[in-house]
């Protein structure tokens, strides 16, 4: 066994006299690690959390990639575009690809006997996914969508309906101004869903891509557009560079230009805004670090101090200094592994109890979630202790020179 090892351990099991100085600084060295790494752990499970909530509540609505018509990107009106059988064909066959939706938006007046609001309708077909819809549906069911008929049904957010105050159930009529007059349509509220982004909650609402083509006096496969899911986000760049490629540029039979874009083209800033968080993580980061390091450093020195007859009868007994030295880093070590150890389990029980009850509530209209969001990320929290234990090793090794200074012959007369 290694000697200074051996002696460290020693050191650090001796109980000793309890009314060693020491004592009460290892258990403020060891606190502070075990706060110090909490609150990282913490940081980071409730900014990735948050971040990965909002980018999949964006992604809901808009999907992963966007296939529309060029001059769509370029303005907010829905320039129709031709997307038949064997677009989507084409599209599918494209590596990466996972689903594919068509979509038609148009614009139009919501009505009630007492209020009235304008709001984009989403016309949605059989083939879209109604997933995340469904994971955030308030009241009432999802219906069945149709790309051939008018089925009237009607998807609202909370916002809408409380605005409007309309329930499940209820109908409601709907007014479209175009160029060749104004039509109504009635609608029946089928389910309400609530996502907290009041970006699309106040502006957006969902029927049937049959009623949307028609509404724009589209015929045959005219649509707005295509949204398509990758099978890895991590890849969503290099897909959409494929369909680009195969795309991109191309033209329909009426002579429309293809175009397509991602979900951080569509929304740069929003996921602008995200990409700032990681700002304040590494504050954190390095603030919690300082705190560590800052109290290893006292508890160290403390250590030291109070040790120095010892390091003076072992350096009389031959031992060398850079030997001394690591012994006092070891002790150093078994102080910065249980404070680690307690940060551990305080960082698991505060995720695990927030997971569970949602005790750290957040205001909807200005976070976009109700509570904080964590999330378990082992790779994440694995790098954070390795690099506690690291950096606060490093900066120890500087103030344990200290022993360097201590002479035998002197150290026997320290009182």
């Amino acid at each position: 066994m290694n000697l200074s090892f051996f002696i460290a351990n020693r050191i650090y099991s001796d109980k000793g006299d309890k009314r060693k100085v020491s004592r009460p600084a290892i258990h403020i060295a060891t606190a502070g690690v075990a706060i110090g790494l909490a609150v990282m752990i913490l940081t980071v499970s409730v900014v990735l959390g948050f971040k990965h909530t909002i980018r999949d509540k964006v992604i809901g609505f808009g999907s992963h990639i966007q296939v529309a018509n060029f001059l769509t990107m370029q303005s907010s009106d829905p320039y129709p575009i031709c997307i038949d059988d064997s677009v989507m064909r084409v599209i599918r066959g494209i590596e990466g690809v996972d689903h594919v939706e068509r979509f038609a938006l148009t614009q139009g007046i919501l009505k009630t006997d007492q209020d009235f609001l304008g709001i984009s309708f989403k016309g949605i077909g059989p083939e879209y996914d109604l997933s995340f819809i469904k994971s955030n549906l308030k009241s009432g069911s999802l219906p069945s969508f149709s790309d051939s008929a008018n089925k009237g049904n009607l998807l609202l957010s909370s916002a809408t309906a409380d605005k409007m105050h309309i329930k499940v159930g209820d109908k409601v009529y709907a007014y479209f101004i175009s160029d060749t007059g104004v039509k109504m349509r009635r609608f029946t509220v089928s389910g309400i869903f609530q996502t907290n982004m009041s970006q699309f909650d106040n502006s957006l609402c969902f029927t049937d891509l049959y009623t949307t083509r028609k509404l724009n006096n589209w015929d045959g496969d005219l649509c707005t557009g295509a949204e398509l899911r990758v099978a890895d986000l991590q890849h969503i760049n290099l897909v959409a560079s494929r369909i680009a490629d195969k795309v991109n540029r191309t033209s329909d039979h009426e002579g429309n230009i293809f175009t397509s874009q991602t979900i951080y083209e569509s929304y740069p800033q929003i996921f602008s805004w995200l990409s700032l968080l990681d700002v304040n993580v590494w504050i954190i980061l390095a603030l919690m670090i300082c705190v560590a390091g800052f109290t290893m450093i006292s508890g160290l020195l403390i250590i030291i101090l109070e040790r120095t007859q010892m390091i003076g009868v072992l350096k009389a007994l031959g031992m060398k200094g850079a030997s001394v030295r690591h012994t006092f880093l070891w002790f150093a070590v078994f102080i910065i592994g249980k404070g680690m150890l307690i940060g551990d389990v305080i960082a698991a029980v505060v995720i695990a109890l927030q997971r569970q009850t949602g005790f750290i509530s957040l205001d909807p209209t200005t976070y976009y979630v109700s509570e904080a969001p964590t999330e378990i990320n082992l790779p994440a929290f694995m790098l954070i202790n390795a690099a506690t234990l690291l950096i606060s090793v490093i900066v120890l090794v500087g103030p344990s020179f200290l022993i360097s200074h201590i002479h035998p012959a002197k150290s026997m007369r320290y009182e």
